[in-house]
């Protein structure tokens, strides 16, 4: 299972493009930087303005129409997403908090602020044969509520420890205008161009993933300027895994438990647990541009969401293989016949 995983992790080139683009920002900062040659902050805003056009092209109001009416577990994902991770943060902070550097402090905040996310959390509900219809409506939604909710998180506990308050509406209004609008827009253009997306769908989804190595590159080479690995050592790479790993298990582990009690089904249990853990690295990095402005530690910021995205990978990737494989068990065992003097027929009911 693990050489499973691991050669799953391997084909992502995206996640070795996450390494490349951090090493060209450190080699090179001037580069990407903001005013930089490649005007790299441009492009990519105006990336961002296309991934999420091809975003709302690709959304099938029939597939959000089939999962809208399980609503306890809408409830239940957005309650992990947006109440679960900042109550983990309100109650982790006072105890780690003041052993890690301040930027890190405000990037798990801003980890713990995001929506999750939908290709990954979509996917993996699928192999897991959980309800996907279900888990398309949530991330999807959960997106959407990010657009006001994510700012709004981030500037209470910003508030709450001690930093200046952030502008909540200007955030609020520049996300809607680079994420929301481009959406709104697919949507539209969906009514024209769905079968054309359909075509292309490995080249949008490859564009993504580029337009976000180009949204790393800028951030770490304004960071890298700012000072990011002359005031940071490896002791904040491996406190940034470490927190990670931790708050990721944290949540699979509640989620898991707050759904059997509740008695959801095996596929609701599914939807709920891989929609309400994971997190956005897609739209992360430009909201995180656009609620902290031009600061030159946006790296530092980052690097949570950066190193919880490969781990809610692996680990997810694991889980689903676990879903899949005690569903095929069940049913191989359901398709089993009983026969007279058989262990099956003897064994008591209940055991």
């Amino acid at each position: 299972m693990f050489a499973k995983c691991m050669r799953r992790l391997g084909k992502d080139w995206f996640l070795l493009g996450m390494a490349c683009a951090v090493a060209l920002a450190t080699l090179f900062p001037n580069v990407g930087g903001s005013g930089g040659v490649l005007h790299a902050d441009v492009l990519a805003n105006v990336g961002m303005g296309l991934v999420f056009l091809f975003h709302g092209v690709g959304l099938s109001p029939q597939s959000l129409r089939l999962g809208v009416s399980n609503w306890r577990l809408h409830l239940t994902v957005q309650t992990m997403t947006y109440a679960a991770f900042p109550l983990l943060w309100l109650i982790l902070n006072p105890l780690v908090g003041r052993y890690l550097p301040g930027d890190l402090r405000l990037g798990f905040l801003y980890l713990c602020a995001l929506p999750s996310t939908i290709s990954s959390s979509v996917a993996m509900t699928a192999i897991a044969k959980g309800n996907v219809p279900g888990a398309i409506f949530d991330a999807s939604f959960s997106s959407l509520l990010g657009i006001f909710l994510t700012p709004l998180i981030v500037s209470i506990g910003y508030a709450t420890s001690g930093g200046q308050g952030l502008s909540l509406t200007d955030a609020m209004l520049d996300i809607a205008v680079l994420l929301l609008l481009p959406f709104i827009l697919g949507q539209i253009l969906r009514l024209f161009a769905g079968e054309w997306f359909l075509r292309h769908r490995v080249f949008v989804n490859n564009f993504d993933k580029l337009v976000i190595l180009m949204l790393v590159f800028t951030a770490f080479c304004n960071s890298v300027k700012g000072g990011l690995w002359t005031n940071y050592g490896i002791g904040t790479l491996l406190v940034t895994t470490l927190g990670s790993a931790t708050m990721l298990l944290i949540v699979l582990f509640a989620s898991t438990f707050l759904v059997r009690r509740l008695g959801f089904s095996k596929e609701d249990e599914i939807a709920a647990v891989f929609c309400g853990s994971k997190k956005t690295l897609a739209s992360g990095v430009p909201m995180a541009g656009l609620i902290f402005g031009a600061n030159p530690a946006l790296g530092v910021i980052l690097l949570p969401i950066m190193f919880y995205h490969p781990i809610q990978i692996f680990v997810c990737s694991v889980l689903a293989d676990r879903y899949a494989r005690r569903l095929r068990n069940e049913q191989g065992a359901a398709a089993v016949p009983a026969t007279p003097g058989s262990s099956v027929s003897q064994e008591p009911a209940g055991a």
